[in-house]
């Protein structure tokens, strides 16, 4: 397959575009990921089980 046959076939193009944009996707969760680690996102997680299940106002459900 030369670069002339890419060219010519919109098909696979198109698929040259998605290559780029889900590696910054996939950079972008990465990130994110990694921001939620740094800031403390997963530092309780037995306390959220818990909070679930108090009632702190005192009205019943």
């Amino acid at each position: 397959m030369s670069l002339g046959l890419i060219i010519q076939e919109g098909r696979v193009v198109s698929f040259l575009y998605l290559i780029p944009i889900s590696v910054l996707l996939g950079a972008g969760g990465l990130c994110a990921f990694i921001w939620s680690l740094r800031s403390g996102q997963y530092q309780d997680l037995e306390g959220a089980r818990y909070r679930i299940l108090g009632d702190e106002d005192g009205t019943p459900l």
